[in-house]
């Protein structure tokens, strides 16, 4: 769907008007809230398992401070991501 909102929006200016007038709808904003959360929380938890993957952080105790800071900096990214949305 955001593919094809993207043609759209490069195919004329009016595409790209309709594009605009349907993403300043409450629910498209809260989709694209619930997208741009799903690939924050990943990008984070991904970056973790880099760290991880050197060797640091690999214990019981790392692993749960590890999940612990990786849903906390997610939370602050996700909030972020709401006020450039909204």
């Amino acid at each position: 769907m955001l593919l094809y909102a993207l043609d759209l929006s490069l195919t004329s200016e009016e595409g790209f008007e309709q594009v605009k007038a349907c993403l300043t709808s409450p629910l498209a904003k809260l989709v694209i809230w619930g997208l741009l959360s799903a690939l924050l929380y990943h990008l984070v938890a991904g970056i973790r398992h880099l760290i991880m993957d050197m060797g640091i952080g690999e214990t019981l105790e790392g692993g749960k401070l590890g999940s612990k800071i990786v849903i906390a900096v997610a939370a602050v990214l996700i909030v972020l991501a709401g006020v450039w949305v909204w």
